[in-house]
């Protein structure tokens, strides 16, 4: 049975992660309880593994570009209450 992880500790041990996973752990990968993916060795059996197709969301790029004269960091930063 794989071991299941949040995705934040896989961001933040990637190194470790990988290298259970090359010694011939397969681990689970969540996002908010729900697991999103599988990381298994090189030629471990697939078979059992549903495969979905990626889908596209949203359609960002037809939208318009809109110029601001203030940074964005400076909009970031009065939204966070850092001014």
């Amino acid at each position: 049975m794989a071991r299941t992880i949040p995705h934040r500790e896989l961001r933040n041990n990637s190194s470790a992660v990988l290298r259970e996973v090359q010694a011939g752990e397969s681990i689970e990968i969540s996002n908010h309880g729900e697991v999103v993916a599988v990381l298994v060795p090189p030629g471990a059996r697939r078979e059992s593994l549903r495969v979905r197709r990626a889908r596209v969301v949203g359609g960002l790029a037809g939208l318009d570009r809109v110029h601001v004269e203030t940074p964005v960091q400076d909009i970031l930063d009065d939204l966070r209450g850092e001014r």
